[in-house]
This record gives C-alpha cells, structure tokens and sequence, in this order.
C-alpha cells in the first residue's frame, strides 16, 4: 500500500496501486503533465485509446505523405528566450526538437488584396502601411500595449506555475519584482483584446485583428483574452518563428521520450471506459478490456464535457456543479483537407496562408475562413519527392451530421470552400491532386474521441473563467484545451505545467526552474 502526499492535496490509500499518476489520453496536455511528473520521480500511466499518440496534435501517413493533424503554427521551439511554455518543458526534459525557422509566418488573403504577415513588427506595419498608413500608426500604438503586458508576464517562467496556494511562496521568494510590474498590468490581464482597442479607428485594423484573434482562439477581439494576443505579439517578434522538422509529431515524439526517460509508461490501444470513485476519491480507471489500474491520482486530458459523461457516472459529481459544467460552450469542429499534389512549377510557394472568401460576412461563419498549411515547403521530408503536403481546415459544426447514404456528398460538398482558398493560392491544385483525403466533425469526433469533434471550450472574455486542472473529486484533475484560454499548443502546454506542479512540492518546481534558467 502506498500514501502519496503533497502539500497541496489530500489523497486517498490506493492498495497496491499500479502507479502514483494515470493520465487519460496523451494529447499535449496530458503529455506534458505525464512527463513533468514522472521527470519528479511519480510513477506515471498514459492511456491512450488511439494507437497514435498525441490526440489533437497527432501526426499520420498515407502512401508516402505526412500530415499534421491538427496544429501548423509554432514559435520559439529552439529559441532559449521564448517564453513557449512547451520549449520550457521539453528543455527540462532533455529533449530538443529541431526546427527551420521562417518569416513572413504567412500570407492573409482577403477578396481585394492579399497581405504578408511578418513576425518582424517592422515589417508587419510596414505591409500594413502599404494598405492603410492609419493603420500602421495605430498598429505601432497598440503594439507597445501588448508588449508591456507580455514584458510583464515573461519576467515568471510558465515552468514556475500552478493552480494552488503554493504559487504564492513562489512568487513572492523568488518573481516579487516581477509580481509589482505585474500589478500594474492587471487591468489589461482581466480584459478583452477589444477593450484595449477603444481608440482604434482603422478599420482595416481592427478586421486584421479580428482575424488575428480569431486564429488563435476561435473567438474574435471582443471574445480572447489580451494575455494570448500579448503572447502571440511577443514571441512572433521577440523569438523566432519556426517549424519541427517531421512535422507536429515530432514534438509528440519528444514529450513520448522525456516521459519514458524518466521511467513514465505510454499504454496505446488502451481505451479507458471509467475512473473509479469511491466515497469521493479517485481510485483508479477502468479500461474496456475489463482491467482495473489503481492509482491515488488520475489526470484527465479528454475534454470537460467527455470527462463529466463518458468518464464519470452523473452520481460522482455535484449536480450543479455537473450542469454548469456541461453548459460550456463549445468551440465548433472543422472541416479538414489533407492533400498530396504534384509540386512541379511550385518552386515560390509558402507556407502558410489564410482565405477570407468573402468579407460582407463574418469570418467565423464556417467556410468562410479557411486555413492552410502546407509543411512540406519547410520540410521536404514530409512528402514523396517532387510532391507537397496540404493541410487545409475551416470550422464546421457538428449538428446535422450523420453516417448515411448522404454522407459522402455532403463531405465533399463542405470541402468545396477549402478547395476554393487553395486556389487563391495554388490556381490549378485540383489538377495536381494525388491523395485526398477529408475529415468532417464524424472524423474528429471518433479519432480524437472529442465531444462533438470540438478544440475547446469558447469562454469569451469576461463570460466565465476556465475551470484550471481542479475538480470536486478528490485525486481527480483536468488538464487540455477546456482548462485554459486558447485552442494551441502553448495554452494545452501550460495547462500541463500547471497541473503537475500542483501535485508536488513548490520546491520540486523551484529546483525544476532553476535547471532551466540555468542556461536559458
């Protein structure tokens, strides 16, 4: 029999319990929360129910092509001074991800005019101006705001956070500097982008920044929060935009290592049917094959609405607290494309780009933004020769779709927007078409095991706080894309730091930062 304690969390005797820690499901959240615990000396279980690991993130292959499946854009990988909270960790790991660093990030294509969108603030404005010399003053003024407000929050380590009192003595013994210029910007912390645009005026930048929002969170100025728009003007500016070499699996790969360096289990094809509760406590999982893991400890990277139902019976929770919980707007599923094409005559392509079909709509009306991505003009390894990789998305809900006789019609019909975006780009890529495949919510819903194929939750600002890693279960905890603000890496990134640090000492986690600060 083995107690487990921490300063911050009381947890139940566990009789021969297979591990200190169970995480269901290894997307980047659960990754890296495995990772950081088992890298603190836990005995940690990751069970995956794919056979591919890295959920949302995940990597795949067809006839010589390889596709991300989700995330495209990263920054900072092997910049020593990004504040990415996933550099931090896969740096305390011992792990290192090799990237090819590129700029402009990509290119905006609106009906009238397409813009380049360099990470370097100079030249972002200096594109800008060439449209609106209004815009480009008012860009530089609302820059300077973010920028203060990501100077603040990168003076504290995303490696030094948690989601508990024991935050506090960190802050206070080793950031109080810090923790002053921080109070000052607390107002914008608490605010929407919009709110700190009042005086903007320019209305080509006010619909760049829509859209700009709109990338990263799903929801537009008035509904992200400032921290990630402040997040996103730093580390474009201040590190260094860069793509892993093999693509998002890569990383996948490298979190996989750090947790079996440090003696972490990753379980594929091991599909968790129910965590045990017993008089309030965590006792364990159950997975579908009838097996029972014990452990004092469970982290859940599913997402809070397949947590609260498909995980736990209704009587494990609250009632309220279960209602409310399930009342959580989702952020609505995607339309995906993965193409393999000819790529003769291509030699100028880049890539990233962004389609607004038609700008008398709003851009978070499905079909009418689509992204794209195509990694293999970076990485050449990703394709067969002489071929490119594509990977072009837009958000489509969930309601309305069913397997039945229509399905296949209806599938091709909604990626008929993502075709058109690509030729804004690529005129005669429907000719250059080798391998097509397409993904519908369906897809998502039954790869990803996600709650009606959704990326996260949709909290606007100053609507709601996300619930953190805590739960009313004793040993229960969350972590992924329904804890934290934003549907990327770095936010699921943050949210595992969050949650490990929580289940250990803070002078685990100071000895950890220290490592890292040590040649950052």
């Amino acid at each position: 029999m083995r107690i487990l304690t921490t300063q911050t969390c009381q947890v139940a005797l566990v009789p021969n319990a297979d591990a200190d820690v169970i995480v269901i499901g290894s997307g980047i959240g659960g990754l890296v929360a495995g990772a950081l615990l088992a890298r603190y000396g836990k005995r940690v279980i990751i069970c995956e129910s794919h056979t591919i690991p890295g959920g949302a993130a995940h990597s795949f292959s067809r006839r010589g092509f390889h596709f991300d499946s989700g995330p495209s854009f990263y920054c900072g990988l092997n910049d020593p001074n990004s504040l990415n909270p996933l550099r931090q960790v896969l740096k305390v790991l011992g792990e290192t991800v090799p990237a090819i660093a590129y700029d402009p990030l990509g290119h905006y294509h609106f009906p009238e005019v397409t813009l380049p969108i360099y990470g370097s603030l100079d030249r972002y404005r200096a594109a800008l101006a060439t449209l609106t010399p209004q815009g480009a003053a008012e860009l530089k003024r609302l820059e300077q705001r973010f920028l203060k407000l990501y100077e603040a929050l990168g003076e504290i380590p995303p490696l030094a956070l948690r989601a508990d009192f024991g935050l506090v003595s960190i802050l206070f013994s080793q950031y109080f500097p810090a923790m002053v210029k921080l109070l000052f910007q607390l107002p914008a912390i608490r605010r929407s982008v919009a709110d700190l645009m009042t005086d903007i005026q320019d209305p080509w930048l006010r619909r760049l920044v829509d859209l700009e929002c709109f990338l990263l969170s799903g929801l537009k100025a008035d509904g992200t929060v400032a921290p990630e728009v402040a997040f996103m003007f730093g580390e474009r500016s201040r590190s260094v935009i860069d793509y892993p070499l093999g693509g998002s699996g890569a990383i996948v790969q490298a979190l996989v290592r750090g947790l079996e360096r440090y003696g972490g289990t990753l379980q594929l094809g091991t599909h968790v049917q129910q965590i045990l509760v017993n008089a309030g406590k965590v006792s364990g999982v159950q997975l579908r094959n009838g097996e029972t893991l014990h452990a004092p400890i469970v982290i859940s990277n599913a997402s809070i609405w397949d947590t609260y139902t498909q995980l736990l019976k209704p009587a494990d929770l609250p009632s309220t607290f279960r209602q409310t919980a399930l009342e959580t707007p989702a952020v609505d599923s995607f339309m995906h494309l993965h193409l393999g094409i000819r790529a003769d005559g291509l030699q100028e392509l880049t890539g990233h780009h962004v389609v607004v079909h038609n700008t008398e709509i709003d851009i978070t009306v499905p079909g009418n933004t689509c992204m794209m991505s195509i990694p293999s003009v970076w990485d050449a390894t990703l394709a067969p020769p002489g071929h490119h990789t594509i990977h072009a998305y837009t958000l489509e809900p969930y309601e309305g779709w069913i397997r039945d006789a229509t399905y296949e019609c209806r599938k091709h019909d909604r990626a008929q927007s993502l075709f058109r975006a690509l030729e804004r780009v690529i005129p005669d890529v429907r000719s250059r078409v080798v391998l097509e495949l397409i993904g519908t919510p369906l897809t998502h819903a039954h790869y990803l095991r996600r709650y009606q194929g959704t990326y996260g939750a949709a909290i606007a600002a100053g609507q709601g706080m996300f619930p953190s890693c805590h739960t009313p279960i004793s040993g229960l905890y969350r972590v992924g894309d329904s804890t934290m603000p934003g549907i990327g890496v770095p936010a699921v990134a943050a949210s595992g730091i969050l949650c490990a640090n929580t289940l250990v000492h803070p002078q685990q986690t100071r000895e950890l930062v220290h490592i890292l600060m040590g040649d950052a």
